[in-house]
């Protein structure tokens, strides 16, 4: 037979928690100051991406074949989301905060955890009105996309909406700090310090660790900033996927864990440690078994011709790859993205494992300094090149194989546009801050809800 307290938890609705917290996100100042601030963030962003673009386009005028390297992901979109990313960085930790720390400060967490709510269904609604907020604060920049296309340009509805998705995983990482760091801290100027030291953190963890390679190699990988740029290059990678929604799941746990004000510390502390060791073994797997990636650029940079695309996977032998390179050198760095990782992509599996992953990367002193090695099947050649064009027929003279056969296809046109961007001034700093502040004073408006006692028999 079920106990009453177990019938209540069964029967509560969670309709009256969601109108809460939704109510708590919108009524909030976070919320609409950090809007005002996007308009001229974004705004200026896109303006002068649009004008950049349109110099770049203008010079394909006279040099037609400048026009296949102008695409709008790279031109425009990527550099007006990129104010949007500084917002949500600095900004979005003190709207997320606000669902909890608030709470905390003025002793309604002790009522609200009597409530016949579980905890991760309390964190649920809360991560479901940041998520809200979330999608209220990228209004600016869908403003700058609709704009974008105005004035007469392309968009690709795949690597748009890959380049959306990730700056959402970003936001919902960036809100499930916040809400564990607000539930860990007393306060909420402590929590939004621990949020910015570790977003913040991972900024200089990035710059301090880049081009280094091992252990110091994976440790830059765990900063936040690298999430964005694959989703910035058109890939929607699986592994990294999994790894910040494992992320996301494991900092909403932690909030969880910290929340009730009845738990001992001694239990937190030993819940906490499980939580970190189950996200450790998600991070484990998606680094090892989950390289499956999809390149949903529409000139399909990240990929080589559908050709080699078909021809590759048929090699069945182990490709060792050695390189002899210093990190920072560009030549590496021009040889990882226009050969190295689209091998990754393209041979996957593990009898085609590639030393790429794992590779020498000597000094400037050595006498091989500028070469790199390839060896299949007992067969082994160099070559200092970085062309993918030299490269491959390289790798199908180690394997034996001949040549595949260009297929005949369409080349990416390129989208060049001269736009005279003005109008988007106006839009952001006058139209758009007009609207924000007036939908700001409908909210103050809407009137007050309140959560009312649940009965066994259902909510009243």
């Amino acid at each position: 037979m079920r106990s009453p307290d177990t019938a209540m938890v069964r029967a509560a609705s969670i309709r009256p928690l969601l109108v809460k917290e939704f109510r708590g996100v919108i009524t909030g100042r976070a919320l609409w100051t950090m809007l005002l601030i996007l308009c001229p963030l974004v705004g200026y962003s896109f303006f002068q991406a649009v004008s950049l673009y349109g110099e770049a386009s203008a010079a394909a005028r006279d040099a037609p074949a400048l026009a296949t390297g102008l695409s709008p992901l790279d031109g425009v979109l990527v550099p007006t989301f990129g104010a949007f990313y500084l917002a949500v960085t600095l900004l979005f930790p003190f709207v997320a905060i606000r669902a909890l720390g608030r709470e905390k400060e003025t002793g309604a967490l002790r009522l609200l955890v009597q409530l016949p709510y579980p905890v991760p269904t309390l964190i649920a609604a809360k991560m479901a009105a940041a998520m809200v907020a979330w999608l209220i604060s990228v209004i600016p920049a869908l403003s700058a996309l609709v704009l974008w296309r105005a004035f007469g340009g392309h968009l690709y509805v795949l690597e748009t909406g890959n380049l959306l998705l990730g700056h959402l995983l970003y936001g919902l990482l960036v809100a499930a700090i916040a809400l564990a760091a607000a539930s860990i801290a007393e306060s909420s100027a402590t929590a939004a310090i621990i949020t910015l030291a570790v977003t913040i953190g991972s900024w200089v963890l990035d710059f301090a660790l880049a081009g280094q390679t091992g252990i110091l190699d994976s440790l830059s990988r765990l900063s936040l900033t690298q999430t964005l740029r694959t989703f910035e290059q058109g890939l929607l990678p699986a592994g990294l996927v999994l790894g910040m929604a494992a992320a996301i799941g494991g900092f909403a746990t932690l909030a969880g864990i910290w929340l009730h004000p009845g738990v001992s510390l001694h239990a937190k502390l030993l819940r906490s440690i499980l939580c970190v060791a189950a996200v450790a073994f998600v991070f484990a797997l998606a680094a090892t078994t989950t390289r499956t990636s999809l390149d949903l650029t529409e000139d399909q940079r990240n990929s080589f011709s559908p050709a080699d695309q078909r021809a590759l996977p048929n090699l069945r032998g182990r490709l060792d790859i050695t390189v002899h390179l210093a990190p920072e050198d560009p030549r590496y760095t021009d040889l990882r993205r226009s050969v190295l990782a689209k091998l990754e992509r393209t041979l996957p599996n593990g009898r085609n494992r590639l030393a790429a992953g794992q590779s020498i990367i000597g000094s400037t002193s050595e006498a091989s300094y500028g070469d790199v090695e390839y060896s299949y099947a007992g067969r082994s050649a160099r070559s200092p090149s970085t062309n993918e064009r030299e490269i491959l027929p390289l790798i199908y003279e180690l394997a034996g194989v001949p040549v595949p056969a260009p297929a005949s296809g369409a080349d990416y046109p390129g989208y060049p546009l001269v736009a005279n961007a003005s109008a988007a001034l106006v839009w952001f700093l006058g139209g758009l801050p007009v609207l924000i502040g007036t939908a700001w004073w409908l909210s103050s408006r809407v009137p007050r809800t309140f959560l009312k006692p649940v009965e066994p028999g259902g909510v009243s």
